[in-house]
């Protein structure tokens, strides 16, 4: 009976034994990051990064605004996080707080660790190196911090993983289902952050590869949803800001690596180092070389590469002057640990399990969860001082307010702008860069059409309306310096 053959007894207890390990993984994850997003609100840091502020004002500004539709959401960042945060943000509580937001980041976070636990058990059958991937992800400080937040990194880990195992299982079963989630997943990957555009194109070329001996259109399949995903984001973009793609503008090149390609480069190792610590880098490393002399032989898996991709994006931003920060190399982390594991798996089954323990317990202790010191933790402190700063500023606004329209550039003071929900000012209240003509207008002649101008004069060199009152003595004529703080300013008409 077939009952009676161990083979078959083997290959129907694979699918079971990887669901039990993902169930196992996916609780395990949400128990942690629920946790750590509890520790991290109780030190009032869910929203301490401007940029996890400005995501959930971005998401909020699609109803609540002075123009509110689909123009809302913008071209400079992808859509995709701000369209799912969308309806979860109409509450003022949501808004306010961004813990709903958080719930979000902590269960892609981990649905994305309990995919990538399947994958690596289907694909190496090793148990232990099943495990360790997930547990140097979610244990990394830096990477934990980040699924406690609103941010877009934990939707672009979630996304990578899910992409990961659905192109390997097109690979190896070609089916059309198969196809079209694989193909659905580049593209939710590639409208979440510009990192996923790196990734979903290293997928898209390694899968290629793979599948050429099935003829170019077998091995070109996934391509139309790249395609898709790219243009109608540049349709977005053009619809929404008159730009197909705004790729400068928002930032000073002030980088030491400005045009320095290997001094980018080393920025990107250094960083990568700064939140993962030398274990986790030394055995991305390990994995980075297994992969490559695998394939070359043709005898091994090649998509994990795929994720390393994310590091491109850093180096050409620092090349191109953007400012350091070590965020930008959280996803180079969780490359490295995903190669960490594919390293171990080539191991046997008992000295895997040793190994992937060491460098478990060896990367905890380099870097321990929930430090307080983890290099993210305090870059997303580093503005708090201006923030506290601005309170005056908030202070007097509210106190002479007449409920008109603020001009103020979204670009520098988005984060502001939900801070200052606190107070009691809806997001309709400014008049930004998302209001198309009536901005361009009230930025042209401020006394014609607004009795409030916010300033922002110190970050980046300050705004774009910052530059205009340095060129024009003239351009404020007509309007007091009521408050400052922080950098930003509060003008009045007078």
């Amino acid at each position: 009976m077939p009952g009676d053959n161990p083979p078959i007894i083997a290959e129907r207890s694979a699918p079971a034994r990887a669901r039990r390990l993902r169930a196992v993984v996916l609780g395990a994850a949400l128990a942690a990051g629920t946790a750590a997003a509890a520790v991290y609100a109780g030190r009032d840091l869910t929203l301490s990064h401007y940029d996890a502020r400005a995501h959930v004002m971005v998401a909020r500004r699609i109803t609540d605004s002075l123009t509110p539709g689909w123009r809302q959401i913008g071209g400079v960042w992808l859509p995709l996080p701000h369209l799912i945060n969308a309806p979860i943000v109409q509450s003022d509580w949501s808004y306010r707080t961004g813990l709903p937001s958080t719930a979000v980041s902590v269960g892609a976070m981990a649905t994305g660790l309990a995919v990538l636990a399947g994958y690596l058990l289907r694909r190496t059958g090793s148990m232990a190196a099943a495990v360790l991937a997930p547990t140097l992800v979610l244990l990394n400080p830096n990477v934990l911090y980040l699924q406690s937040t609103p941010m877009t990194e934990p939707l672009l880990v979630a996304f990578s993983f899910g992409a990961l195992a659905a192109v390997d299982r097109w690979m190896r079963e070609p089916t059309p289902l198969r196809r079209n989630l694989a193909g659905v997943l580049l593209m939710a990957l590639m409208l979440t952050r510009y990192e996923g555009w790196c990734v979903a194109g290293a997928l898209l070329a390694l899968a290629a590869w793979g599948a050429r001996r099935r003829g170019a259109r077998a091995a070109l399949a996934l391509a139309p949803y790249c395609a898709t995903a790219v243009l109608g984001f540049l349709l977005l973009s053009w619809g929404s800001t008159g730009r197909w793609f705004i790729a400068s503008g928002f930032f000073v090149p002030d980088n030491p690596a400005f045009g320095h390609p290997w001094d980018a480069l080393a920025q990107v190792a250094q960083g990568t180092y700064a939140l993962g610590g030398g274990v986790v880098l030394a055995g991305g490393v390990a994995g980075l070389l297994v992969c490559v002399l695998t394939a070359l032989r043709d005898r091994g898996d090649r998509l994990p590469l795929a994720l390393l991709a994310a590091a491109a994006l850093p180096w050409f931003a620092f090349v191109q002057g953007h400012p350091y920060r070590v965020r930008y190399m959280v996803p180079v982390v969780v490359a490295s640990a995903v190669l960490s594991a594919v390293a171990v798996a080539r191991l046997p089954e008992r000295a895997a399990t040793v190994l992937a323990v060491a460098i478990a317990v060896l990367a905890t202790l380099e870097r321990p969860p929930l430090d307080a010191r983890a290099p993210m933790v305090l870059e997303a402190q580093w503005e708090t001082p201006f923030r506290l700063e601005r309170e005056s500023v908030t202070r007097v606004l509210v106190a002479q307010h007449d409920g008109t329209p603020i001009l103020a550039s979204m670009g520098s003071l988005g984060h502001y702008m939900q801070e200052t929900s606190a107070a009691g000012l809806p997001l309709s209240t400014f008049l930004h860069e998302g209001n198309g003509h009536l901005f361009t207008a009230a930025v042209g002649a401020p006394g014609r059409h607004v009795r409030w101008v916010l300033i922002e004069e110190r970050a980046e060199g300050g705004d774009t309306l910052s530059a205009r009152a340095r060129a024009d003595d003239a351009y404020l004529a007509g309007f007091a310096r009521l408050a400052e703080g922080g950098g930003l300013v509060l003008f009045g008409r007078r």
